[in-house]
C-alpha cells in the first residue's frame, strides 16, 4: 500500500443506522456516492451475499486506498457525484456521506484545517484549479463577505472580509486563521469555537461547489433508484440538512422515511467527536 493510501483511514459515522435503514438485500446493487475510506461500502458488502457496489469519490487518494482492500465486486469512478451518469443502471440503494474525510482534515498539506500551517488549498479533487488561496487573494471584498455569511453563517463576515483584503496576499492556513482571530472582538475570539471555523467551512464549500453539487445530486439520484430502493444521506451542517429535508419532501418520486434526522448515539459521539454533528435522513422510491 502506498503512503498516501495507507494514511487514508476514516471512521464511518452512523454506520449501523445507515445499514439498518438501507435494508441491504442479497444480490443487490448499491451506489456509494462518497466512498471516502470505504467503511460504509465494506459494511454494505458484509450485510448480504452477492452484493455489488459502485463507489464514487472526488478524491483520488480515497479511491486508491479503497482499491487496496475492497473486493472486485466494487467498481470505482472518480469525480463529483453531481456529474455521475449511470446510464440505464438502477440501484437497490444509494448512500452519501457529505462530511470531509478525516484524512483530508488530518493531512496538513490538504489545507482543510488551521491546526497546522499549510497552503490554502481545500480541493477535494486535486485535478481542479480553483483553491482557497485563489478565493482569499483574488475575490472581491463583497464576494468574500457573501460566502462567509451564506456558507459559513458568519455574522461578522463583512468585518473579516475587509481585514483579509487589507492584509492580503495570505499564503497559509494558520496565517489566515490568525488574521481572522485578530479581526473579531475579544469576546468572539475566545468563544466556544475558534473564530476561523465558520470561514474555513465557507471556503471549503465555495472551493468545491458543495451546495450546488448537492442540489444537482438530490435532483438526479431518485431517478437512479429501483422502485422500493432507498436513499440515505448523512450531512454535517444545517445548510446541507435543509437541502436534503426539503428535496426529499418535495420530490414526488420519494416517500420520506425519517421525519426527524437520525443522530449519533452518546457512545459513538464519545468515540468519534466528528459524529456529533452528523444527521442521517432516508427516503424511498415509490
Amino acid at each position: 500500500m502506498s503512503s498516501s493510501s495507507s494514511s487514508f483511514v476514516h471512521i464511518p459515522v452512523l454506520s449501523q443506522e445507515l445499514i439498518t435503514g438501507l435494508e441491504v438485500k442479497a444480490g443487490g446493487y448499491y451506489l456509494d456516492a462518497t466512498v471516502g475510506g470505504g467503511g460504509h461500502t465494506a459494511l454494505i458488502l458484509a450485510s448480504a451475499p452477492d452484493v455489488r457496489v459502485m463507489a464514487l469519490d472526488r478524491d483520488g487518494e480515497a479511491i486508491a486506498h479503497c482499491q487496496t482492500y475492497l473486493p472486485n465486486t466494487v467498481q470505482f469512478w472518480q469525480g463529483n457525484f453531481a456529474d455521475y451518469c449511470p446510464l440505464n443502471t438502477q440501484f437497490d440503494g444509494i448512500i452519501a456521506d457529505l462530511g470531509v474525510s478525516s484524512p483530508q482534515f488530518d493531512q496538513p498539506q490538504r489545507g482543510f484545517s488551521f491546526q497546522h500551517s499549510a497552503p490554502l488549498d481545500m480541493r477535494m479533487d486535486c485535478r481542479q484549479s480553483l483553491t482557497a488561496g485563489d478565493i482569499i487573494n483574488h475575490w472581491a471584498e463583497s464576494e468574500l463577505a457573501n460566502i462567509f455569511y451564506h456558507y459559513g453563517e458568519e455574522r461578522l463576515s463583512r468585518r473579516i472580509a475587509r481585514r483579509i483584503v487589507d492584509k492580503r496576499p495570505l499564503q497559509t492556513t494558520t496565517e489566515l486563521a490568525d488574521l481572522i482571530a485578530s479581526a473579531v472582538p475579544p469576546k468572539y475570539r475566545y468563544g466556544r469555537i475558534h473564530p476561523a471555523t465558520r470561514v474555513f467551512q465557507a471556503l471549503r464549500i465555495a472551493v468545491n461547489g458543495e451546495l450546488e453539487a448537492l442540489e444537482q445530486f438530490l435532483t438526479q439520484a431518485p431517478t437512479w433508484l429501483k422502485t422500493g430502493g432507498r436513499i440515505g444521506i448523512i450531512s454535517f451542517h444545517s445548510l446541507e440538512d435543509r437541502l436534503i429535508k426539503h428535496s426529499f419532501r418535495n420530490n414526488e418520486q420519494l416517500k420520506v422515511l425519517t421525519k426527524k434526522p437520525i443522530t449519533a448515539q452518546p457512545e459513538e459521539q464519545a468515540q468519534n467527536r466528528r459524529s456529533r454533528s452528523a444527521k442521517l435522513r432516508f427516503a424511498q422510491r415509490i
